[in-house]
């Protein structure tokens, strides 16, 4: 499969795509040139959820500041950059504090617990410092946004992470926290009069150490926190069942170092085994590949080895036909050929990690290696035109 037809083909048969990979590899760039791609073929109405893009890439954007509400890429820009759209293109950035705002707002009982949650003074605190929140918000987020039905595309940019599965495995561990130990142990003495008269020396000590009150607070909090497992849980399970389902896929990025690329490999197996839908890989930042033509390499280890010698009519007659100085005209040769031998070897590794996720992944699509970062409709534009092959 070409990887022009298959990328045109997933984007135009899916209702959401999810850009994972390890971090730093370039994820919101490309995802951000995905639904650029997707509008520029289809008429369809296409939204990146993204988290925190470089200042530059969300000004080109349109995200003057951080928002969970979706946003329409003005047009003109589009055109002034070059891209004739047939769609819409919307963008939204991912922001945990209005996430969690919405998420008690939806699960509440009540108005009473809804207030009293809001209002406690851990509340920002602890759920800033929830483990994994990012993930978890961007899989609700998801499944908001698949609800509404206001979006024939949605791509997500997943939150950068040291395990690319922890976007999977969010909403199973939400729903696993409520019937946790951890939670059972911060509620159970404020629930139980035998529990809360064994515990009061301890608490008495955290109170002098902690300040007053200062597990009873927490206390409050998650026993706040439990009225609402019925909607988390509901939710967490409706999120996995969308995740699997056939009009999903994921699209993993990674470079060709060899940490990203060893992640790439693992999630693309740990997808399959999960038999959750891979739509490609693509291999971001990739040297091209004339850079690993042997015959090239060799022509400058031969070049080198040439500047290290007594033999100088070569580099000499060169440098008067350059009116430059033949001393150093030959340093900078020797310098260029070494260069030239260090990038060789590194693109020779990158074809072979190459070769090894093309066996994995069909379609593999590579990204050629730019200078400097993407930070404009145009540039986005190129990487579009890439991952489409034109």
């Amino acid at each position: 499969m070409s990887s022009t037809v298959g990328l045109d083909a997933l984007l135009a048969s899916r209702e959401m795509i999810l850009v994972t990979g390890s971090g730093g590899v370039g994820k919101t760039t490309i995802a951000a040139a995905l639904g650029l791609a997707a509008v520029q073929r289809q008429q369809r109405k296409v939204l990146v959820v993204t988290v925190d893009p470089a200042r530059r890439l969300a000004t080109a954007l349109g995200l003057d500041g951080i928002s969970n509400s979706p946003q329409p890429v003005d047009p003109s820009a589009l055109n002034e950059a070059g891209v004739e759209a047939r769609g819409e293109l919307h963008v939204a950035m991912l922001d945990t504090k209005a996430g969690w705002d919405e998420l008690i707002r939806r699960h509440a009982p009540d108005v009473e617990t809804r207030d009293a949650v809001l209002a406690n003074p851990l509340y920002e605190n602890l759920t800033g410092r929830f483990v994994h929140s990012h993930d978890y918000l961007a899989m609700e987020q998801l499944h908001d946004l698949h609800a509404t039905g206001d979006y024939d595309l949605v791509i997500v940019d997943t939150p950068p992470s040291r395990n690319a599965l922890s976007i999977l495995d969010a909403p199973g561990r939400m729903a696993d926290f409520f019937g946790s130990r951890l939670l059972k142990w911060l509620t159970v003495p404020y629930r139980s009069r035998l529990f809360s008269a064994a515990s009061r020396p301890f608490q008495q000590i955290a109170d002098r150490i902690l300040g007053s009150s200062f597990l009873q607070d927490i206390a409050d909090f998650f026993i706040l926190f439990q009225r609402m497992e019925a909607g988390f849980v509901r939710r967490a399970r409706e999120v996995e069942a969308l995740v699997a389902d056939p009009r999903t896929s994921f699209i993993v990025v990674t470079t060709l170092e060899a940490a990203p690329a060893h992640e790439a490999r693992f999630l693309v197996d740990e997808l399959a085994a999960r038999k959750l839908p891979l739509g490609a890989v693509v291999a971001n930042r990739v040297l091209p590949d004339h850079l690993a033509d042997r015959t090239a390499a060799d022509a400058a280890a031969s070049l080198l080895e040439h500047t290290r010698s007594d033999a100088t009519a070569v580099f000499d007659a060169a440098a008067a036909s350059l009116d430059v100085d033949p001393s150093v005209f030959r340093r900078v040769v020797a310098k260029a050929a070494s260069r030239f031998d260090d990038v060789s070897m590194v693109a020779s590794r990158e074809a072979d990690r190459r070769s090894e996720l093309a066996a994995l992944a069909d379609p593999l699509i590579g990204v050629p290696w730019t200078s400097g970062d993407i930070h404009d409709l145009a540039g986005l534009s190129i990487i579009s035109a890439t991952l489409r092959g034109n």
